[in-house]
C-alpha cells in the first residue's frame, strides 16, 4: 500500500524539495506501478490523477527527487531511463530480452559494491551496477509454446 500524500511531501521536504502537487504525483506514480516504470508510464499515471500536466513537468520531478536520493533511475542498454523507489540498497536487476521487463535482484555476494574489479585505476569505488539479461516466465512460457507450434 502506497503511503499517503502527507508522508510522500514530508519525504520531499526531508530531502530539501518542495512538496508540490506535482512532486507527490510523480513520487506515488513511481511507487505504485511494478516494474521499474519509464517517464511515459509515470507521467500517464500521473495524469489520471491530476489531469493536464507536461510531460516535462514530470521528467523535472524525475530529475530533482533521483538527486536527492529519493528514487532511483536505471538504464538498460536499449531501453527508456526507469525509476524505482527501492534506494540505498545497491541492488540489481534482471532485465527480459523480449519484452523488456524488468525486476529487482538482491546484492550477487557479500557487502555493497558486491563485486570487486580486478584494477580500480584509482576510483573508491562505492557501488556496482549489474544487469542480468534473459528471457522472463511469460516470455519463455510463450517462446516454448511457440516452438511447439511451429513442429
Amino acid at each position: 500500500m502506497q503511503a499517503p500524500a502527507e508522508d510522500l511531501a514530508e519525504q520531499l521536504r526531508d530531502r530539501g524539495l518542495r512538496a508540490t502537487t506535482t512532486r507527490v504525483a510523480v513520487l506515488r506514480a513511481v511507487g505504485e506501478l511494478s516494474g521499474h516504470p519509464d517517464t511515459d508510464t509515470i507521467a500517464s499515471r500521473v495524469r489520471q490523477t491530476l489531469g493536464t500536466i507536461s510531460t516535462q513537468a514530470v521528467y523535472d520531478g524525475l530529475h530533482a527527487m533521483t538527486r536527492v536520493g529519493l528514487l532511483r533511475r536505471i538504464e538498460p542498454a536499449g531501453s527508456p531511463a526507469r525509476y524505482e523507489t527501492r534506494v540505498g540498497d545497491n541492488h540489481h536487476h534482471v532485465v527480459c530480452r523480449s519484452c523488456g521487463a524488468a525486476q529487482d535482484v538482491d546484492c550477487v555476494v557479500g557487502a555493497a559494491p558486491c563485486l570487486t574489479p580486478s584494477d580500480e585505476a584509482g576510483f573508491l569505488i562505492d557501488e556496482a551496477e549489474v544487469t542480468f539479461w534473459g528471457l522472463c516466465p511469460e516470455c519463455r512460457t510463450a517462446s516454448a509454446s511457440g516452438s511447439a507450434a511451429a513442429r
